[in-house]
Order: structure tokens, then C-alpha cells, then sequence
């Protein structure tokens, strides 16, 4: 688990497993989706119109180094998006068809924020000295979120965590589904408010999403009334009926990371560069706070290793929609 800049990807998610001890697999290969409709995906939908949008940062409010501008136009074509990230139950559906194991399972470990660990001392496996509030613990995956004496007892509905991009990638082969783009998350988060910083308009709004409250990393002063994970129905959604796309977890995009990507981006359904070492992360999540990390906007990029999972981490996934028969 390696530290990232000063105010980069490390106080949100831990960059990667370096510095734990096992180490990391290949990324599997592929977002497209195997077969269409799979009806074990039991997630609502909301549909995206066909637009051009204006996409990037707007206010000029975001970190250098995450590449959210130039501001550029882009188009879409329509596309139907998960309404709310998939939930445990929609994740055990998956795993209950499949027999699938995740790699936080496969591993052994995953990473695990301080306050919400569950699991004896000896069960911590790592904690880089720049970001203490991170711990690598055996046993904790999706099932046992903060560790091994935890369990997902009343989280049927909150988002699944402690998934890769690999994870949610096999995920999508059985819905039959994908990642979302980059530029679909983004155009779907802004919910048609063009140039926005959050999904409702500009103004910050805490009790319209799930952050840090409180001083980072110690003390959670539980305004919005989680210390880690929300119902994937908490608050209010947007225009286009999307549920927390900032805030409470961040989601994996189907997108290889490159911070320079905007400055040369196709204007028409950008699909991201061609490879890569790190995958797109959009959203921020409940560990997002001012005086560290701002990235609970419509533009705030992030990214990881696609191997890598974390308690704060899930997604959600999209369908193409066919286009009008002609008459």
C-alpha cells in the first residue's frame, strides 16, 4: 500500500498493495459486457439522454495533478446507468450464481479505514507511517467490511466494498453490463446541469451526501448520520434519478487513468486511453473532507491500481441503449 502526494489519491484510497505482503496479480483483461440483461442484476435504472455536455472542472477547484481540465465539450450517445451503486445483496446475487472470489478473498487482505476496523491487532498486516488512518487486514473483503469480526448484518442495501476494478469487471460479464466510461459517470453525475460543481448546482449541500464531518482522520462528528457506509437511497437524487454519485463510495470507470487524457480526449464517446497502470475512480466517498480531499464533485477524478480494493470503494454499471427502429 504505497502514499500518494501530499493531498493525492491516499487520505481517499490507498494507491495500490505495494508494501503489503502479497503481491498483485495481472489485471484480467476486458469491460465489455458478456451477455445483455442479465435479470440477476436487480438494480434500478436511470436513463441518460443523448447529449454534449462540458466536461471537466469548471471552478478550477480540483488538484493539478488529476488532470480534470481543459473543460472540453463531449457527446454521448443515451445510455441506461445503475440508479444506485450495487449493493451487497446485488454483489452476493453475483457470487451466489458464479461461485466467484474476490481479490481482497484471493489475497487474503484488504485495506481497511481505522475507525471502522473490526478485527483483532493481529489481524493488521500493514499501515503506511504518511497515512495512518489506512490498515491492511486479513480477512476483511465484502462480506467482512471492517475485518473478520464483521459481517453484513443490516448492509444489505449499502454499496459493496472491498472491490477491485477486476472484481467489478466480472460483475459486469455476468450482468451483462459495463463499466461506465469516464464520460458517461461524469454526465450522468451532473444529471443535465451543465458546468455544476455538485449534482444539485454549486453550493455545498452536507446534508445531501455522505462525508467526513468532523476533523480527519480522528473525529467523525456524525452530522449525516454514518460514520462509513449509507444506504444506497440516502439523501436526495438528481435530476436524472442517480443516488450519491458523490460521496459514500467511490466507483470504478471502465477508464485507464492519464491525467493529460482531457487535452486530447475524442469529442464523441471518449472511451479513455488505450492502457494504462491505474483505473478511473469517480465520486469520492464517506472519507472525502476539506482539509485533505475535495474529490466529492462531479469533475474530481481519482484512480488505483485495478487490483486494488479498499472499504470505500464500490461502482455501478451501464447498458447502452438501442437505438429508434426507423419507420
Amino acid at each position: 500500500m504505497s502514499v500518494g502526494d501530499a493531498h493525492g489519491g491516499s487520505c481517499c484510497a490507498p494507491q495500490g498493495r505495494k508494501g503489503l505482503p502479497l503481491s498483485p496479480r495481472a489485471a484480467s483483461p476486458g469491460t465489455e459486457s458478456g451477455k445483455p440483461g442479465n435479470p440477476g442484476h436487480a438494480i434500478a435504472q436511470a436513463l441518460v439522454p443523448a447529449q454534449t455536455f462540458s466536461m471537466g472542472d469548471h471552478q478550477g477547484v480540483g488538484y493539478r495533478a488529476d488532470g480534470e481540465q481543459p473543460v472540453h465539450a463531449v457527446a454521448l450517445d443515451a445510455f441506461s446507468i445503475d440508479a444506485t451503486s450495487v449493493t451487497n445483496d446485488a454483489f452476493r446475487a453475483f457470487v451466489e450464481a458464479t461461485g466467484y472470489r474476490t481479490e481482497a478473498e484471493t489475497f487474503g487482505y484488504s485495506a481497511v479505514f481505522h475507525l471502522a476496523l473490526a478485527a483483532p491487532q493481529k489481524d493488521i498486516v500493514g499501515q503506511p507511517p504518511a497515512t495512518p488512518w489506512w490498515l491492511g487486514v486479513r480477512g476483511a473483503d465484502w462480506q467482512h467490511p471492517g475485518g473478520s469480526d464483521s459481517d453484513l448484518s443490516g448492509l444489505g442495501d449499502h454499496p459493496v466494498v472491498h472491490v477491485s476494478w477486476n472484481d467489478a469487471a466480472a460483475y459486469c460479464r455476468w450482468a451483462g453490463r459495463a463499466l461506465p466510461s469516464e464520460a458517461q459517470w461524469e454526465a450522468a453525475s451532473r444529471g443535465g446541469l451543465d458546468g455544476a460543481r455538485y449534482p444539485w448546482g454549486n453550493e455545498r449541500e452536507d446534508w445531501r451526501m455522505n462525508i467526513w464531518q468532523g476533523t480527519f482522520p480522528t473525529v467523525n462528528t456524525l452530522d449525516d448520520g454514518w460514520l462509513t457506509t449509507a444506504p444506497v437511497r440516502s439523501f436526495t437524487p438528481n435530476a436524472y434519478g442517480l443516488w450519491q454519485s458523490v460521496g459514500n463510495v467511490w466507483e470504478w470507470c471502465a477508464d485507464w487513468f492519464d491525467p493529460g487524457y482531457y487535452a486530447a480526449s475524442p469529442s464523441e464517446n471518449p472511451r479513455g486511453p488505450d492502457s494504462g497502470a491505474l483505473r478511473v475512480m469517480r465520486g469520492g466517498s464517506f472519507l472525502c473532507h476539506d482539509s485533505y480531499c475535495n474529490r466529492y464533485r462531479n469533475a474530481a477524478r481519482s484512480s488505483n491500481t485495478p487490483d486494488s480494493s479498499m472499504s470505500n470503494a464500490g461502482f455501478r454499471t451501464v447498458a447502452l441503449l438501442a437505438p429508434p427502429v426507423a419507420t
